[in-house]
């Protein structure tokens, strides 16, 4: 958590927010279902790829917060049999966001000793995805 307030402005609403935060009441498991990218981008009048890959950051964020407030588990879930019956432009899209992002991050999790395990049906993933 020391991380966290490190990075931190002193005197920034986050900052007086991290501050406050009892060490011994952070949660060991955070569980976060992914959901509303297509109608965030929709009320945008966006592509709802355009809504996927905004919601690349915030994910990307919370990783790194959950790290730095010491959450040992951080679980995402991304992707549900019902994104199945989607498009399949849409369904090959989002593949291609999850292999292009995870390519781009997978040294920065590393280097902060961050595991990444998926579950699930890990067999119906494109091969590449599965990598």
């Amino acid at each position: 958590m020391r991380d966290l307030l490190d990075i931190l402005p002193p005197g920034s609403r986050e900052y007086e927010l991290a501050r406050s935060l009892d060490p011994q009441r952070i949660p060991a498991h955070i569980g976060i279902i992914m959901d509303g990218n297509g109608r965030w981008a929709r009320r945008r009048s966006l592509p709802r790829a355009a809504g996927h890959r905004a919601g690349v950051e915030p994910v990307r964020m919370s990783v790194e917060t959950c790290a730095r407030l010491g959450v040992s588990s951080l679980t995402l879930y991304a992707f549900s049999a019902e994104n199945w019956k989607r498009p399949r432009a849409e369904v090959e899209t989002l593949w291609r966001l999850l292999h292009y992002y995870l390519g781009r991050e997978v040294a920065h999790l590393m280097e902060n000793n961050i595991r990444l395990r998926a579950i699930g049906r890990i067999h119906a993933l494109p091969a590449e995805v599965r990598r």
